[in-house]
């Protein structure tokens, strides 16, 4: 089942949060070794989990995280405007029918054809949702040989720069156009199933 939270306060939705939170600085922190915030020393939280952030989480049986993604406005300063803008040498692109996607957490515990599978589900939701608020690009930064994979799924995407050596590996910026026929193009690489279960919040 897959979570819509736009509303990050709402009490009902704190649990499942707090758990993806957690998954994510044992993901990004402690396994990766990113240098970003801690919160009470086990969630990793930053300046752009906010209000305006909406979070799709597929949440596992017992009700906890099992894989999520961040989207974010580029109206307002978001990480690629912010941290990476030297990442796009023609400049960030950002309007209203623009967002970022990122923090996407596929924890290691689900072994890699689960979290392919989570990926899969993850990339249709936020297909569903562009789809569904009339967002019609996504931007975001990964890893370069991550971009390479994102490149290839079959939707129409292409890289905002070259990708830069950073400590931790080569990174590059991204952007997905999403437009009517995406599901399908998607669908032609395995990638894209209808999300039939998703609790909006």
């Amino acid at each position: 089942m897959i979570h819509i939270i736009d509303n990050r306060l709402a009490s009902e939705n704190r649990a499942l949060l707090q758990s993806m939170f957690a998954d994510r600085k044992r993901l990004f922190v402690d396994l990766f070794g990113w240098d970003v915030p801690v919160v009470d020393g086990q969630y990793e939280i930053d300046q752009f989990d906010n209000t305006h952030t909406i979070y799709l989480i597929v949440a596992e049986e017992d009700g906890g995280h099992a894989a999520s993604i961040r989207l974010f406005p580029s109206t307002g300063p978001h990480m690629l405007s912010t941290l990476f803008p030297h990442l796009c040498p023609f400049g960030v692109p950002a309007d209203e029918a623009t967002w970022e996607s990122t923090r996407l957490c596929l924890p290691q515990r689900h072994g890699a054809e689960r979290r392919r599978e989570l990926r899969n589900m993850l990339f249709s939701a936020m297909v569903d949702v562009a789809l569904d608020r009339g967002i019609e690009r996504y931007t975001g930064v990964i890893p370069d040989p991550f971009r390479k994979e994102v490149l290839s799924l079959g939707w129409q995407a292409e890289p905002l720069g070259p990708a830069v050596r950073i400590p931790g590996g080569p990174i590059g910026a991204f952007l997905i156009h999403v437009r009517p026929d995406t599901p399908e193009r998607l669908g032609w690489t395995g990638v894209y199933s209808p999300v039939l279960d998703r609790v909006p919040a």
